[in-house]
């Protein structure tokens, strides 16, 4: 939740700083080409080769905040800094794009403009960062974004990261509870202090959005034991780290606010890819799903109510992205029963339970038609490990190792296991190896090619529905 929260702010901030050459030149333009008040306003002027130079400039821009950090999330909060560094990356760009104009003859432009735009996108940089800034403390005071945080450790090391954590500007942060270790001196006095024998039970007892390591140095080898005792939580680890000045790992290693973390478990669920691409293609996928098949959900909801007495869709909780708790829909294909047997009861091949439309619905997989609206919602994507309901969820946990692992990313209407026949009641230590290898291989392509997999077998090959 930690690294997801900051990948969102960073992203928002990277695309609105990227944008702020177009707005810089508009003014600009507005400035020496319209206003007429201080300058005159000159005719014949060609605007498609400032067009060229705005695409040149908004190219060199990306490159050199990108290499200076000009959207590192902490640069906001860092009063005065971001003042001074707005001022050199737009000079650093306009040098670059004024150098570059030499050995282009074909097209001159107004030194007047250039000035102008100049002042205008790097007042404007400057401004972005203070606006972040009050947006983000606004939000921290009113407790917006609070992540729920158990500290694994409760010495005195655990303890200066967990009141740093809590009292971060970038992301607000609560403390669940610390872990004691074995042979520990506790050297907390707020928050549940429980012992490390205790974590299992929070798997389903308290909602908590990250665990962080907390060790000393000294105590670093101890990580695979303690990793192994929080395998049941299924929320991203993270690892506090002392590693001293001038350490540096772009990928696994981020800050917050002062507090350098390592990444454990890494997982494509808090990249930007998977945040914005993935999303954006669920919400079309599903929104164009709906519309193309909603006469065949009126119909097929008329011929259920015809065909035997009871509610049209069918809701059951099941474990979702971090194992969270959702609601998803079906089409009831089975006869009204004990909610409890459902819920703790495979379907056979010749369940009895099923009505006769039913057995048609599940076998073409109509039945699954209502999740395009739990797509819509959030609690699933498109493609995805297929989701387990809560009771199965705790068996399979105890027998097969990793299951846990597939809650790292958004469960699925489809998935990699699905496509290759592992769906119903087929081996679950197979389905993991394939959920598995869709959360190391993650990309939006191997999402499509899922889709059209999924396609191509419900039409002509459909095995293990039933």
């Amino acid at each position: 939740m930690i690294r997801r929260r900051l990948t969102y702010i960073e992203m928002w901030l990277r695309l609105v700083t990227f944008f702020l050459p177009v707005f810089g030149f508009g003014v600009g333009a507005y400035l020496r080409f319209a206003w007429g008040y201080i300058w005159a306003v000159p005719e014949g002027v060609d605007y498609k080769e400032y067009f060229t130079l705005l695409l040149f400039t908004t190219v060199v821009w990306a490159v050199v905040t990108d290499h200076y950090g000009m959207c590192r999330i902490d640069l906001v909060f860092l009063k005065g800094n971001a003042f001074w560094k707005a001022l050199w990356v737009t000079c650093v760009t306009y040098i670059v794009v004024t150098a570059s104009s030499f050995f282009y003859r074909s097209a001159s432009y107004s030194r007047l403009f250039v000035v102008l735009s100049m002042i205008a996108l790097f007042l404007l940089a400057a401004l972005t960062h203070q606006v972040f800034g009050i947006v983000l403390s606004r939000l921290r005071q009113r407790g917006d974004y609070s992540t729920r945080i158990l500290i694994v450790g409760a010495d005195q090391f655990a303890n200066r990261a967990a009141e740093t954590l809590a009292r971060g500007l970038v992301l607000p942060c609560t403390i669940a509870g610390y872990v004691r270790l074995p042979g520990q001196e506790p050297a907390v006095s707020s928050s549940p202090l429980i012992e490390l024998d205790q974590v299992e039970e929070l798997a389903s007892e308290s909602k908590i959005d990250d665990v962080v390591i907390a060790l000393p140095p000294g105590q670093l080898g101890e990580l695979p034991s303690v990793l192994g005792r929080l395998e049941r939580l299924s929320v991203p680890v993270r690892a506090v780290l002392d590693l001293g000045q001038g350490v540096v790992i772009r990928e696994a290693l981020f800050d917050v606010g002062g507090v350098p973390m390592l990444d454990l478990r890494v997982t494509p669920s808090e990249s930007a890819a998977y945040l914005v691409l993935k999303r954006a293609f669920d919400l079309l996928f599903a929104a164009i799903a709906i519309v193309l098949t909603a006469p065949l959900m009126v119909l097929i909801a008329i011929l259920i109510r015809l065909a035997s007495p009871g509610p049209v869709f069918f809701g059951q909780d099941r474990v979702g992205l971090n194992g969270r708790i959702f609601r998803m829909y079906k089409f009831r294909t089975m006869r009204v029963g004990d909610p409890d047997e459902s819920d703790t009861r495979w379907t056979t091949e010749d369940d009895p339970r099923r009505t006769r439309l039913g057995t048609w619905l599940r076998r073409t997989n109509l039945d699954e038609l209502p999740q395009f609206f739990n797509v819509l919602k959030g609690d699933m994507s498109i493609v995805g490990p297929r989701p387990e309901r809560p009771h199965f969820v705790q068996n399979f946990m105890q027998n097969v190792a990793q299951y846990n692992t597939r809650h790292y990313l958004k469960v699925g209407i489809t998935g990699w296991a699905q496509v290759n026949g592992w769906r119903g009641d087929t081996s679950i230590a197979r389905r993991v190896e394939h959920d598995l290898y869709y959360l190391r291989n993650w990309s939006l392509f191997f999402d499509l090619r899922i889709v059209l997999l999924t396609i191509w077998r419900t039409l002509f090959v459909n095995k293990n529905a039933y």
